[in-house]
């Protein structure tokens, strides 16, 4: 059983990156992606602890990719050798995240919701700041009952206090991953919101970008378009992967190494993956 697709507190995930390898290794997890979004920070203590446990590893990245009308996020998957170009890239993502979560602020106060950037940073264990972070803050005001519904009435895009991420360019984002080492993975390809009939089109123009796969199976989709996306993928000759997009106590509805319907993320969705072997 594997996952190429988690988070750590060094995002928006509750464990730190030695607890999520050590909640792997607890469910028998061979080989693990640390995915966090716009962020390699959690990296080195993650390695070092698959390396500890016997657990391959694959160092990765969650980038936000400008794309309307859906939400298109990258994953890059084998960041071995991040570029100079690739650091400075992610670093004016983060800088724009605390301008986000400033604005994310400046709702809520219009709002009604009396709040501070201290009274969110207190959730986030003194990493990155994110949506979660503030789901936290709604439920512990009594606003909301569960992140779910802080999402679904708030935080979610469209709803009152959505504030879109810096993003950035595909082609530029493609191109950093693959010259950082990694393979350039599309996440969760229906929250494009791209309907079926125009997205073998679009995912094979990307692959002229130099996309390299495709995320066919998360949690959030059925099982049978996952199947879809299974053989979309293949039939474009690209890489097929599948994660649990796990976040810790953040989204407890993810389990590690789980994926759509419930099923156990095989070892062949990484194949064409270079690991670090911990073994």
């Amino acid at each position: 059983m594997i996952d190429l697709h988690t988070h750590s507190n060094a995002s928006d995930g509750s464990f730190s990156p030695r607890e999520l390898i050590a909640e792997a290794s607890s469910r028998g997890i061979t080989l693990l992606s640390l995915t966090d979004h716009d962020t390699i920070d959690g990296i080195g203590e993650a390695r070092r602890a698959a390396e500890e446990a016997g657990i391959a590893f694959v160092p990765g990245i969650e980038m936000e990719i400008a794309f309307e009308p859906g939400e298109c996020h990258l994953l890059g998957l084998g960041i071995h050798r991040p570029t100079d170009e690739f650091l400075e890239a992610i670093r004016v993502l983060a800088a724009q995240r605390v301008a986000r979560n400033e604005a994310i602020l400046d709702l809520m106060r219009e709002y009604g919701i009396e709040a501070e950037y201290g009274d969110v940073e207190q959730f986030s264990a003194g990493k990155v700041i994110g949506r979660p972070h503030f789901a936290h803050l709604l439920i512990e005001r009594k606003i909301v009952r569960n992140q779910e519904q802080a999402f679904s009435r708030f935080l979610g895009k469209g709803r009152p206090f959505f504030v879109p991420k810096a993003s950035m360019d595909l082609s530029r984002a493609i191109r950093l991953i693959k010259e950082s080492g990694g393979a350039a993975i599309l996440a969760h390809p229906l929250s494009l919101y791209v309907a079926w009939g125009r997205l073998p089109a679009l995912i094979e123009e990307w692959k002229g970008l130099g996309l390299d796969g495709l995320e066919a199976w998360h949690p959030t989709a059925k099982v049978r378009a996952c199947e879809r996306l299974d053989n979309l993928g293949r039939e474009l000759g690209l890489l097929v992967t599948a994660g649990s997009d796990f976040h810790g106590n953040n989204r407890p509805d993810r389990k590690l190494g789980i994926t759509a319907g419930g099923k156990k993320i095989d070892e062949r969705f990484a194949e064409g993956l270079r690991t670090e072997s911990g073994a």
